[in-house]
This record gives C-alpha cells, sequence and structure tokens, in this order.
C-alpha cells in the first residue's frame, strides 16, 4: 500500500501527466481541458529544437534563424517575431512541468512521513534514500547536457527505469521499515485500541479519524500542485491556439506542432 502511495503521489499532482500505452503520445489533463504532447522538444540556451519521431527536425535558434531538416528557411519579420514569441512561451511554461512533477515527489516525501509518526515507523533511511534517488531520476528526466527536454523518449526511458531500479527497492525499503517496527506499530496500534475502551467501533473511527488527519495534511499541498496543473493545462492551450497561428504565417511547420489540444465539456 504504501509503495502505491509513494508511486502515485510522484505524479499525482501533476493533474493526470498520462502515457497510453495504446497510443504513441503522452498527454497532460486538467479539470477543464487536455493537451495531447505530439513531438517532443529539446530547450537549449541558444536554440530550441522540436523533433518527431521520424527524425525530422526543427531548430530556432536566438539570432532568429529558423532550419527545417538542414534547410534555413528565408523569413519576413513577422513569421521571425510569431516564431519568436512561441520559443519564449515553450521557455517559460514546459519547465513547469519538470517543477510540479519534482514537487510530487516532496509531497509522496510528506506522506510517508506522516504515516511513519504516526505509527512510530523506524529505519527510513532507506526509503529517504530512495526519495533523493527518485528526484534526481526525475531531474534528469527533464534535463539532460544543458538543455531542457520533454517528450515520449525521455519518458519511456524513466518508466523503464523506474521498474528496472526502484520498483524493487522500493518495496524491499518498506518491508524492512515495516519488519523493523512491527513492535512499534503493535503497541501504537495496541495503544489506540485502549484508547477506545476496547471498544472495535470505536477503535475502527479512531484509525478512521487519524487517517483522515493525514490524508488532510497531504492533500493541501497535493490540491495546491493540482490548481498549478490545471493553470499550466490552461497555459498549454494558449499555446497551442499559438502554434495554429504560427502554422499560418509558416507552413512548413505543420508537422512540427508540439500540442494538440482539446476543451473539456
Amino acid at each position: 500500500m504504501k509503495k502505491l502511495l509513494l508511486v502515485g503521489s510522484l505524479f499525482i499532482a501533476t493533474g493526470a501527466m498520462a502515457h497510453n500505452d495504446n497510443d504513441s503520445h503522452i498527454s497532460f489533463s486538467g479539470d477543464s481541458c487536455k493537451v495531447e504532447f505530439q513531438n517532443d522538444v529539446r530547450i537549449k540556451p541558444n536554440e530550441l529544437e522540436i523533433f518527431t519521431a521520424n527524425d525530422h527536425t526543427m531548430t530556432f535558434t536566438n539570432n532568429g534563424e529558423l532550419i527545417v531538416d538542414g534547410q534555413t528557411l528565408a523569413l519576413d519579420d513577422q513569421q521571425r517575431q510569431a516564431i519568436s514569441d512561441y520559443s519564449d512561451s515553450l521557455r517559460g511554461q514546459l519547465p513547469e512541468v519538470a517543477n510540479i512533477a519534482l514537487e510530487g515527489v516532496k509531497i509522496a516525501g510528506v506522506a510517508i512521513e506522516e504515516v511513519a509518526n504516526a505509527f512510530n515507523i523506524q529505519g527510513l533511511d532507506s526509503i529517504n534514500d530512495l526519495m533523493a534517488e527518485i528526484q534526481v531520476e526525475v531531474e534528469n528526466t527533464f534535463y539532460q547536457q544543458g538543455a531542457f527536454v520533454m517528450g515520449q523518449q525521455s519518458f519511456n526511458d524513466f518508466g523503464e527505469n523506474f521498474e528496472s531500479h526502484f520498483d524493487e527497492q522500493i518495496e524491499s525499503a518498506v518491508e524492512s521499515a515495516m519488519m523493523q517496527s512491527m513492535g512499534s506499530i503493535l503497541m501504537a496500534l495496541g495503544s489506540e485500541l485502549m484508547g477506545a475502551g476496547g471498544d472495535m467501533q470505536a477503535f475502527e473511527q479512531r484509525m478512521e479519524n487519524m487517517g483522515a488527519q493525514i490524508e488532510e495534511k497531504v492533500e493541501l499541498q497535493a490540491n495546491a500542485l493540482e490548481k498549478r496543473a490545471d493553470a499550466l493545462c490552461d497555459n498549454f492551450s494558449t499555446i497551442a491556439a499559438q502554434e495554429q497561428q504560427l502554422v499560418k504565417l509558416v507552413p512548413e511547420l505543420k508537422n512540427y506542432q508540439l500540442f494538440s489540444y482539446k476543451q473539456n465539456n
């Protein structure tokens, strides 16, 4: 149960960062919208790249050059300004996905700490170390060789590495902590049962109240993060509309659109 809580909390606060195994695309959902990422993006200090699954590449440099599949396109001032505005929007908004995911890791840590404190669970050092490793892994998913990267391949790599490296270690660390603290857990449960006067119904209510208190502390942070995710989804919808206008100005960019946007009913 705690492993599920940990892994689920990692991305619960993203609103709904999802990857459907039956679909090749990643989607980002909020209460009012759903944005699907169609291509991958790499943001470097001096240029922005969007590349497709079949290795076609669009590059826009800070000096205003647009390069599509190795060919530099001639741009007028209106086209150059539109691409520059689009590039600025991506640079300003996409890193927020990484920020939200990293905040989700922190919320997972809060949830584990609250449960541990409630039942006096010891031996959490290994779990805390794993949480730190997961944070590094998330950072490495988005930030690679001085660039911000977001797309299908990076998420696939993260998922595969999580399964192969972290999944079994998390389960082992949780089981170890539980075994080390079994006595403390039983004493805590016994204390709660005695506090209920041996009444099982009252005991169950006390346990439910304790769980509700823990949930409330975690949900306060998770809800705030979900609001950030909803706002981000709305911002992505604005960028998606910006893309549509950009393609009208520069038709060569039709196959390099990053977003597909759907308004929720």
